[in-house]
């Protein structure tokens, strides 16, 4: 199986399934002598873990990670970074009643198409448990930037279904976000999402939503000509996400629909410093950052896995009327996928960082 490997310079490849002895990494390029520890990456894999309130999956998993190489007293040595995460909390009895069917919104049908065998506990490869590997994997990016560059990834969910949030931008903080469960900071919407997730969920239903992802401090410079724009390079990192069917960076969709004048950002000298009034293009021109707030947003469908009667076809291809009635699942993806989007954002960042030598 290919497409397990993302990156260039700084690269990570993840294994292991949902329901198997463990999931991990390994970094290989990771510059030697950044202090980091098992505490500090274990904080970024809270966020992520399953069971952390009430509209989340009850699954329990600590998500504990283990450092097996390329850290020796506390720094990075310049060799691969082994990272392990074991599970602990399997029930893969809970997918004996799917083994022989393909799930409605799920990559059964299409793994079993192609491979010609599929793990269906959990989804095996194709889970979203495999997003625990770029949490960790990210933590040393973000890290690493954070310290060389003071450059700040900041993601909140923006939306759950017709629900947006509508604070400024520019002052939303850290704390707003983690204080809510859904990590949306707007603490009005925020409970009226809830209220629609737990609706959902009540009714054997799922919602979606989108994370909006702002990247303060980037420098000028970092992305590159044609095929590796830093915009094409986020894109394919969002999109490889579970569950996520849209990326949008500044205007997005919306450029499409106003005039050039509306839609291009001017530019100004402010006592030496190179600034635009507006920010429409997200903070990206041809392809490389342009010393603005980075600003995108990711759009995720609703989770698959629903207690609603479904019409689908076995694996001999019959037809069958079926309902899941076992498993534990989020009723939405979004909160759970804010640190996913951060962590991504920073293996992409970190890359090009890397290519750009005057970075680092």
């Amino acid at each position: 199986m290919c497409g397990n490997s993302f990156g260039d310079i700084f690269k990570i490849t993840t294994f292991g399934e949902s329901h198997g002895e463990a999931i991990g990494c390994v970094i290989d390029g990771c510059p030697s002598m950044l202090e980091i520890n098992e505490e500090y990456i274990q904080k970024e894999l809270d966020r992520r873990k399953p069971g952390q309130s009430n509209i989340s999956t009850p699954r329990n998993e600590k998500d504990k990670v283990k450092i097996l190489s390329g850290v020796f007293e506390g720094k990075t040595t310049g060799t691969p970074i082994c990272l392990l995460i074991e599970n602990e909390n399997q029930r893969s009895n809970d997918y004996d009643e799917i083994a022989n069917i393909f799930r409605c919104g799920h990559a059964d049908f299409t793994y079993q198409m192609k491979y010609g065998i599929r793990d269906y506990r959990g989804g095996g490869r194709s889970s979203a448990r495999e997003t625990a590997c770029r949490v960790a994997c990210g933590a040393v990016a973000k890290k690493y930037l954070q310290e060389k560059l003071n450059i700040e990834i900041l993601a909140y969910t923006n939306s759950i279904y017709s629900l947006k949030c509508n604070l400024d931008i520019n002052k939303i903080t850290k704390e707003q976000i983690e204080k809510n469960i859904t990590r949306c900071p707007d603490d009005k919407i925020n409970n009226k999402m809830i209220e629609i997730i737990e609706e959902m969920a009540k009714n054997g239903n799922s919602v979606g939503g989108s994370v909006r992802c702002l990247v303060k401090n980037c420098p000028v410079g970092l992305g590159e000509p044609v095929f590796d724009k830093l915009s094409a390079k986020l894109a394919q990192a969002m999109i490889s996400i579970n569950a996520t069917k849209g990326f949008e960076i500044g205007e997005g969709f919306k450029s499409s629909e106003i005039t050039g004048e509306e839609n291009n950002d001017e530019f100004f000298n402010e006592n030496g410093k190179i600034i635009t009034k507006t920010n429409h293009c997200g903070g990206i021109l041809g392809g490389i950052s342009n010393g603005q707030i980075i600003d995108f947003t990711t759009y995720f469908k609703p989770i698959a896995t629903i207690k609603k009667e479904q019409h689908t076809i076995t694996k001999d291809f019959k037809n069958i009327d079926f309902t899941i009635s076992k498993g534990r699942h989020d009723p939405c993806a979004v909160p759970r996928a804010v640190p996913v989007i951060e962590a991504m954002t920073a293996i992409v960042l970190m890359d090009f960082v890397l290519k750009n030598k005057r970075f680092n």
